[in-house]
């Protein structure tokens, strides 16, 4: 059964950009997921399509209204029913909401459809939000002009994980934060480029000392950048072997930095 995204949207046209190109665009030609959209202007009231109004107890903006949006609603569910999806969740894309994180595109991805509430203008009448959303989902703490790009964000990693999405099926097994670790770093032809050679443990063929050295990468990596996601996969501290692949990569940062001070040093004196 193809995943079933319902999106409730001002603006369907920006959601061209998902079904229409990339990973995305082939996946939905292949029927691995539907995206509809359901513009709430088309359940307005009267005859100017007015979606939005002024806040109750002043404040500048306008505030989205609930009956168009909980209209919106009820018909994507219903259409999610008629298709044989009994399993499926309100989700508002919002800063209030819980971080966006790998865990929950896992857990939504085991869904057969979901319905995608996309805010606009000061935010969204709260009893709509106590009535019919499951969940609210922030995709960082900062705030975008609307929920559409952050649905799109959920949309692309949802689809990632859908079978047959992507050419290699290992591709979405090895991304960043899979594992609670970030990827180490790849390379490609030319084996030289602007005098940085590939390290040459991934031209040895060695495919077990490839794969020790990408994993002391990606621990290395996080470590330097992600601290916290290395103290989320081990809070009792590393193992030993962990342990170990991490001070060899702090030794080969030091080593690193060392010979770039040298190299600044000669680039000086030749000034």
């Amino acid at each position: 059964m193809p995943f079933e995204f319902d999106v409730v949207t001002l603006l369907p046209k920006m959601f061209d950009a998902v079904t229409q190109h990339g990973i995305t665009g082939r996946a939905r030609e292949n029927n691995l997921y539907y995206l509809r959209t359901w513009n709430p202007r088309d359940y307005a009231a009267n005859r100017y399509r007015t979606v939005d109004d002024a806040p109750y107890g002043g404040g500048p903006g306008m505030v989205m209204m609930a009956e168009p949006l909980d209209r919106a609603i009820t018909d994507a569910k219903i259409q999610q029913t008629r298709n044989g999806i009994n399993r499926t969740r309100v989700i508002y894309l919002s800063p209030q909401g819980g971080r966006l994180n790998h865990e929950k595109v896992l857990r939504i991805s085991k869904l057969h459809g979901v319905v995608l509430l996309c805010g606009r203008y000061e935010g969204i009448d709260e009893r709509l939000i106590e009535n019919r959303v499951d969940e609210e989902i922030s995709i960082g703490d900062y705030v975008i002009s609307g929920g559409e790009l952050a649905a799109m964000a959920l949309i692309d990693a949802v689809i990632r994980q859908l079978p047959g999405a992507l050419g290699d099926t290992q591709s979405a097994s090895q991304d960043s934060h899979v594992n609670h670790l970030l990827e180490y770093p790849h390379y490609t032809r030319p084996d030289i480029y602007k005098g940085k050679p590939v390290p040459e443990v991934l031209l040895s063929g060695n495919h077990e000392k490839i794969e020790r050295w990408r994993l002391q990468q990606s621990i290395g990596r996080t470590w330097l950048k992600r601290p916290d996601l290395l103290a989320e996969k081990y809070p009792e501290g590393l193992p030993d072997k962990e342990k170990e692949l991490l001070e060899e990569f702090k030794q080969s940062q030091c080593l690193a930095i060392t010979d770039q001070a040298k190299t600044d040093t000669i680039k000086e004196q030749e000034q």
